[in-house]
């Protein structure tokens, strides 16, 4: 066989070499003439959603992602709580002494956290309040 020829040629077909990728998804928004009442400045075209369920489509998702961006906020929140609560005092280690955390201390903590004002059922209440 000659050596400068691949040895496997099938590696090479066509169906082997192309990559699939999937269909792009459809944009929200398109350009559209701006009107007289729009802003000159920004140009001729504003971009604008094709019809109502597309708005409330991309409403509804941005709505999600603050909600759960805001009850992890919440959660971070509570877990720096607990954390600081847990920790020995700052004037601890200038004594010396071990200080040990008796188990109730712990729970306090963690009872603490999940009673927290920006805990995840309170900031349930407050998204059930506004919506």
């Amino acid at each position: 066989m000659n050596p400068s020829l691949p040895q496997n040629l099938e590696e090479y077909s066509a169906s082997s070499t192309t990559i699939k990728f999937d269909r792009p998804l459809p944009l929200l928004r398109g350009p559209i003439l701006a009107g007289t009442s729009d802003d000159p400045s920004s140009g001729p075209y504003i971009l604008a959603f094709k019809d109502l369920p597309s708005w409330a489509a991309a409403y509804k998702s941005c709505e999600s992602k603050i909600i759960s961006q805001c009850e992890e906020g919440a959660r971070i929140g509570c877990a720096i709580t607990a954390s600081n609560k847990c920790k020995p005092p700052w004037w601890q280690s200038l004594i010396g002494k071990m200080h040990r955390l008796r188990q109730g201390k712990v729970y306090d903590a963690v009872s603490e956290c999940e009673n927290c004002s920006g805990g995840e059922g309170d900031m349930n209440k407050r998204v059930e309040r506004s919506t």
